[in-house]
């Protein structure tokens, strides 16, 4: 049986990078001191590590996003994948 979703909130007024985005899913979803800190090791962490079911809700994702630019694309490609794989994860982007 599971539990309840532990859900996860990022604010896009604070996420400009993606130094900043890990910095605050490390805090968030207390990942492992050896994360790689790169899309690869966060895809591993957040597809085998982090135990669900869990969200991750995305405020004020359109700031992020004008400050990542590619590299917000990339990211929401591996959230999705990441839906994909896992029946115990959602992201919420608002």
């Amino acid at each position: 049986m599971r539990g309840p979703i532990k859900r996860y909130t990022l604010d896009g007024n604070l996420v400009h990078s993606l130094a900043e985005l890990y910095d605050e899913l490390s805090h968030q979803l207390a990942l492992p001191k050896e994360f790689g800190r790169n899309l690869d090791a966060l895809w591993d962490v957040l597809s085998a590590d982090v135990e669900g079911p869990y969200e991750i809700v995305w405020r004020n994702s359109e700031v992020s996003k004008s400050g990542m630019k590619k590299d917000f694309e990339r990211l929401m490609k591996i959230f999705r994948e990441l839906e994909h794989e896992r029946n115990d994860f959602r992201i919420i982007i608002e």
